[in-house]
């Protein structure tokens, strides 16, 4: 179950998303606050992914130093602040359900392929003691493919603002 929650994150990460655009009932200070609060996890996730050789080493530099695992917890507050953006109780405990599940099945994944495949060198980077330092490189991050984190987060609050527009939030006191 385990297995198929890590492989299956991103479709249901789609299905979720179509739900939380249905729920959301964005306003423009939501949003404003929310997209400044997920655009926090994306820059986090964009440090991470720039210090990150995947699958061929196991990486202490950058935030790697301090977290374990800081794309998830840049992609949890990317989720915060989605939540916030849709000011919806459901769409929070909704994206929080999501979190939960598939981040907990993609880490315990992760780790065990980290074990398998590193070994001795996964635990003493558990222990705290950092093999290998690196700077950060925009180019590693796009390798990494996390352009298409920021297209996601893009996506997301144009939808959201086409929503709230669609509901009449920005339309002027006047009138339409």
């Amino acid at each position: 179950m385990i297995a198929l929650l890590a492989r299956r994150r991103v479709a249901l990460g789609f299905l979720s998303g179509i739900a939380t655009l249905v729920l959301a009932r964005p306003t423009a200070r939501s949003i404003a606050i929310g997209m400044s609060i997920a655009a926090v996890g994306e820059l986090l996730r964009i440090w991470a992914a720039g210090h990150l050789n995947k699958s061929r080493e196991v990486t202490s530099s950058g935030p790697y130093r301090w977290v374990a695992h800081p794309l998830y917890v840049g992609s949890s507050i990317m989720g915060a602040g989605l939540a916030v953006a849709c000011a919806s109780v459901v769409v929070a405990m909704l994206i929080a359900a999501y979190l939960a599940l598939t981040l907990t099945a993609a880490v315990r994944s992760e780790e065990a392929f980290l074990r398998r495949t590193f070994a001795d060198q996964y635990d003493r980077y558990r222990r705290g003691a950092a093999d290998r330092q690196r700077r950060f490189g925009l180019a590693q991050a796009m390798a990494n493919r996390e352009y298409r984190a920021v297209v996601g987060l893009v996506a997301a609050a144009l939808l959201l603002v086409l929503k709230a527009t669609y509901n009449g939030v920005f339309r002027g006191a006047g009138g339409p």
